[in-house]
């Protein structure tokens, strides 16, 4: 390569590494595993010449380069790109905050001056990653001495609107389309994932249960309440608490979990908690509030014991506090008892024994406590009819070749052999039917 060539590739290279020191909001989007090994290696770059040692640093520090890339299953341009749509800071969490009716356009005037000229000088920066980044298996081919794999971006006619902006245009003119995005979409786990769970923290869930509400066969009217409170919540109209109680395998879970699915293009997010981390639902609340998406917190199996903490905060939620319960923020809870709270005979009140003067009241707020709930869904166990026609759908849904009369008689074994009639039973059969087939 002659001399001009190499001059200007140095120049490339430390323009890059000057676009990544002066980042002023989005400083973040290099955090992870791919963007400090991208650090890494143009510094091995930068310091290299063909010698024997620094041929061998670059090698490595591009292997942990496209090992990163790798992993997230993304070319460097793709996931830089993602990175910007997810970032959580100052400029992302303020925009989505902004009450929805406010155009994207006047943003800027609901925002300090200073903050949107860093994000549009960020843009810029970022923007030289992506464009620039293309010369780094060359440059790593300079120094290393060999050829190397480069994982090339996906040109997909699918793209979104705001991803082709980002691939044909400027990218510090694309500051009034983020703050679109950030306001519709959310920001960082909110924005990349529509299911959680709480566990200490909240955290995404990659693949959440695919079922659809048409999937379930059955408590027709129970559906319709669910997704009727479910589309005010969406609208910013009052919503209540739901308990959906019943039996074993009756698709209580799998409607709430369906819901998902049910409104996929909304602001919709279901977030697990188990009942050992009810305790700590005032944390939870408090990072929901305030934030455009409507939450669903899913407790699923929920029951009590006397003196259980979790009761106590789940009761807190329900009745409210001092501080009120965020408007965007319903609790849907499943449960396979009316009475959440377990009471035992030895609990009720007896004259002879020095016991609380007014127990009655005390053993009345445990029974009542499901009616703390808005909405309580009840779940009778499937009849024979009710199965098969929940055994039927799914198998048509499934295209199984069977003969009607063979998968009613089948059917019916199998619910004796296993866990009765149910809607979970049915799909057990189905799976194993499928298996039969595909074997």
């Amino acid at each position: 390569m002659n001399s001009s060539h190499q001059d200007r590739h140095t120049a490339e290279l430390h323009k890059m590494q000057r676009a990544i020191a002066g980042l002023l909001i989005y400083q973040d989007i290099l955090a992870g595993e791919v963007g400090l090994a991208l650090i890494a290696l143009l510094q091995a770059i930068a310091n290299g010449d063909r010698s024997q040692g620094n041929a061998l640093i670059c090698l490595t520090a591009y292997g942990r380069f496209f090992r990163a890339l790798a992993a997230e299953n993304c070319s460097w341009e793709e996931y830089l790109i993602a990175r910007v749509l997810q970032a959580e800071n100052p400029f992302s969490l303020k925009v989505q905050k902004i009450a929805s009716d406010v155009s994207s356009e006047s943003v800027s005037q609901h925002l300090p001056s200073a903050l949107i000229a860093a994000v549009g000088q960020d843009l810029q920066s970022l923007h030289i990653l992506y464009s620039y980044g293309c010369y780094i298996p060359l440059w790593v081919q300079q120094v290393g001495g060999k050829p190397i794999c480069w994982l090339e971006s996906q040109k997909l006619a699918a793209r979104s609107p705001l991803i082709q902006n980002f691939e044909r245009r400027e990218w510090g003119e694309l500051v009034t389309d983020l703050a679109r995005y950030y306001q519709q979409s959310g920001v960082g786990i909110f924005g990349k994932y529509r299911a959680l769970k709480w566990q200490e923290r909240l955290l995404g869930i990659a693949h959440p249960d695919r079922v659809r509400l048409d999937d379930l066969v059955g408590y027709d009217l129970q559906k319709a309440t669910l997704i009727n409170n479910t589309k005010s919540l969406l609208a910013g109209k009052p919503a209540l608490n739901i308990l959906l109680y019943g039996g074993k395998g009756t698709g209580k879970s799998s409607l709430i979990k369906g819901l998902l699915n049910y409104y996929c293009d909304s602001q919709l997010r279901l977030v697990e908690v188990s009942k050992s981390h009810l305790i700590d639902l005032p944390l939870i609340l408090d990072r929901l509030t305030d934030l455009p998406q409507k939450f669903i917190i899913f407790v699923d199996d929920l029951s009590f014991e006397a003196d259980d903490e979790a009761f106590k905060a789940l009761k807190v939620v329900l009745e409210g506090s001092v501080t009120a319960r965020p408007s965007n923020v319903v609790v849907y809870a499943t449960s396979n008892r009316r009475h959440l709270v377990r009471e035992y005979f030895a609990d009720r009140p007896r004259p002879q024994d020095a016991d609380e003067i007014q127990m009655w009241d005390t053993v009345q707020e445990k029974l009542s406590f499901s009616d703390r709930f808005g909405i309580t869904l009840t779940f009778e166990p499937a009849d024979q009819p009710k199965y098969l026609e929940i055994v039927h759908h799914l198998a048509a849904s499934a295209q199984l070749p069977i003969d009607r009369d063979e998968l009613e008689k089948r059917a019916l074994q199998w619910a004796t052999r296993h866990n009765g009639r149910s809607g979970r039973t049915a799909r057990q059969f189905i799976d194993y039917l499928l298996g039969e087939v595909d074997s």
